[in-house]
């Protein structure tokens, strides 16, 4: 089955297990703070609170957790644009105001809990982007100290995937897949997806219980084949090869997977005389739905902050591309008035 948004579908899947939460948590959160956090208490919650209008480029999953004996949370922010988003500092700030807003509606407390925001990052290119809410203020640093005091500040704990080594990836065989793939599916190298793909079966088999390592070597396959780079046909069949050689219990479901995608109508791509091959198809339709949400994103955003939008300028957003869209959405933060995207609708 096709999916619109398969970063987000992986990422939900993987994370909702708590082992994978708390194998996530042990071992990149900085030993400061794991030691006064209980992972024992962890507990996923079902609150979302990512506009709908970014949910095509966030994903989001709030952890309860006692923290210094107290209750407490941990935030996980996925970004799955290809290019570090300005806005993600103000975002977070408003994504923990609202759940501090939650519990005391709720619970008529005048005492928040602690959230702590990490942001997962896994595009093309390096964050740029500054992590603390102070840094982004013009001339924070050369405040008197007895001034700062009164303007808000926080920092959040980034974790860049495109910096990460093979090395540096580390924990349990699910969490070390998903940060694999996660780093590497944008290269655009079917050579490099064929070493995800073969280090993913040698880590599966390191799981005492192998209906959970097929199911989840599923849930990876299903992931690969909507998100990475193309795969000819050959390509296709070095995979399977190299899977049925390293993990055979996956290569009948990899086939079969590959033959159901290629029914539910990816060849869309070939019937325009591309080179035949089954991800040539589902990037086609992965990309066209996209685009399409993106565009929709794109004019609620600015209808929202500048009103109706004049007829020429919902043409040719409509007719913009993936990378161009995430830029406006990006740039919506800081812009005054319509004039300042212009620049993208020639």
């Amino acid at each position: 089955m096709k999916i619109q948004n398969p970063h987000d579908k992986f990422f939900k899947e993987t994370f909702s297990n708590v082992e994978v939460a708390s194998d996530f948590i042990k071992n990149y959160l900085p030993e400061s703070i794991l030691k006064i956090i209980d992972l024992e208490t962890l507990e996923l919650q079902k609150d979302s609170f990512v506009n709908e209008e970014l949910q095509e480029v966030f994903s989001d999953m709030l952890f309860q957790v006692a923290i210094n004996k107290q209750e407490g949370y941990v935030y996980f922010l996925f970004e799955h644009k290809s290019y570090s988003s300005k806005g993600v500092a103000f975002q977070l700030l408003n994504y923990m105001v609202r759940i501090w807003e939650q519990k005391m509606k709720k619970e008529l407390d005048q005492k928040i809990p602690v959230v702590i925001p990490l942001v997962v990052y896994h595009g093309k290119d390096k964050w740029k982007i500054k992590t603390s809410l102070g840094e982004m203020i013009r001339g924070y640093e050369e405040l008197p100290e007895d001034v700062r005091r009164f303007i808000p500040n926080y920092q959040y704990l980034l974790y860049d995937l495109s910096t990460f080594s093979d090395e540096e990836i580390k924990g349990e065989a699910r969490l070390r897949i998903l940060l694999s793939v996660f780093r590497d599916i944008f290269k655009n190298n079917s050579d490099e997806l064929l070493k995800v793909v073969f280090n993913a079966t040698l880590a599966l088999d390191e799981l005492e219980d192998q209906e959970t390592g097929i199911e989840y070597f599923e849930t990876f396959m299903r992931y690969v084949f909507n998100a990475g780079p193309q795969l000819t046909k050959d390509e296709l069949e070095k995979m399977i090869y190299q899977i049925d050689m390293n993990y055979p219990k996956g290569s009948e479901m990899t086939m079969t997977l590959a033959e159901v995608l290629r029914k539910e109508g990816y060849e869309d791509g070939i019937e325009q005389g591309r080179e035949e091959g089954i991800e040539r198809g589902i990037e086609k339709g992965i990309e066209k739905g996209e685009t399409k949400a993106l565009v929709k994103t794109v004019m609620k955003l600015l209808t929202k902050k500048f009103g109706v939008l004049p007829a020429d300028y919902r043409k040719k957003i409509g007719q913009l591309d993936v990378i161009t869209l995430e830029m406006i959405i990006d740039e919506i933060w800081d812009c005054d008035s319509l004039v300042t995207i212009e620049k993208y609708l020639i």
